[in-house]
């Protein structure tokens, strides 16, 4: 960097959701509302699953995993954007840029990886209910939440790792609330194919991996009730306790493609 005459970035300025002053409090009472709201949920989930020995079966042990990572997940962007909200453009360190980054997609990859993994949990109920205990042992649930966690920490971690070695001057305003992927490799100075190509093909295959197979997993729930049950009231109840499950999906799938594509 000193041969090259330019000085490195030591610090970003996060530049926040929006510019326009009149829009902050607005948006700082709506996301904290809902963040709030996001907390109380599902916590109460949590301590639910955990106390009332009824609920300690695979569907809500996953339940309560998803519960647990989406305090944590929102916990990781909302409060840096809500004092972004009151204070405008905040400076923050090239590891403070770090940190929310690995944990986003950290979490954010579990969390696909657990859907997943819940879809499989209905199909088995659905069409195998006579195996259901036997193939959704607790040893079962323990090493597929294991595998779904450990999955997310490597991930996110090969990205922190990749983007630490990269070398930043110059800019160093983020258009975002939080510390991305794609916002950072756009001010790195170094060459950033190698974080490209990981982000295009180990991300996509995560996110799509996991979305393949929760459509497959309905796929087969669908047919199954099809043409296996033959009462409306027989088919209806399994879709029900399928319904939270899929608005679940729609709602964290949805918006990753409208962030990413």
């Amino acid at each position: 960097a000193a041969m090259l005459n330019q000085t490195e970035v030591s610090e970003f300025i996060l530049l926040g959701l929006t510019d326009v002053q009149g829009l902050q409090p607005f948006f700082f009472i709506c996301f904290l509302l809902l963040y709030l709201t996001s907390l109380l949920g599902n916590g109460a989930i949590v301590t639910m699953v955990v106390f009332e020995p009824r609920l300690h079966t695979p569907m809500y042990f996953f339940l309560g995993n998803l519960s647990c990572l989406d305090i944590f997940y929102s916990t990781v962007t909302v409060p840096k954007m809500l004092t972004g909200f009151l204070f405008g453009h905040q400076p923050i360190s090239f590891g403070g840029c770090l940190a929310p980054l690995h944990f986003f997609h950290f979490l954010g990859s579990t969390e696909a990886v657990l859907l997943a993994t819940m879809a499989y949990d209905r199909y088995v109920a659905i069409c195998n209910p006579l195996r259901y205990a036997l193939v959704m042992s607790p040893r079962t649930c323990l090493l597929l939440a294991v595998a779904s966690w450990s999955t997310g920490f490597v991930h996110a971690m090969m990205h922190a790792v990749m983007i630490s070695q990269l070398s930043f001057c110059g800019h160093n305003h983020i258009c975002h609330f939080f510390c991305d992927i794609k916002p950072l490799l756009g001010l790195a100075c170094s060459t950033t194919s190698l974080n490209m190509t990981l982000l295009n093909v180990v991300t996509t295959s995560i996110a799509l991996g996991s979305f393949t197979l929760i459509v497959l997993s309905y796929l087969y729930i669908t047919s199954f009730l099809f043409y296996k049950v033959r009462s409306q009231e027989g088919r209806w109840k399994p879709f029900s306790t399928c319904a939270s499950h899929l608005t679940i999906v729609a709602l964290f799938y949805i918006p990753v493609l409208c962030n990413y594509t």
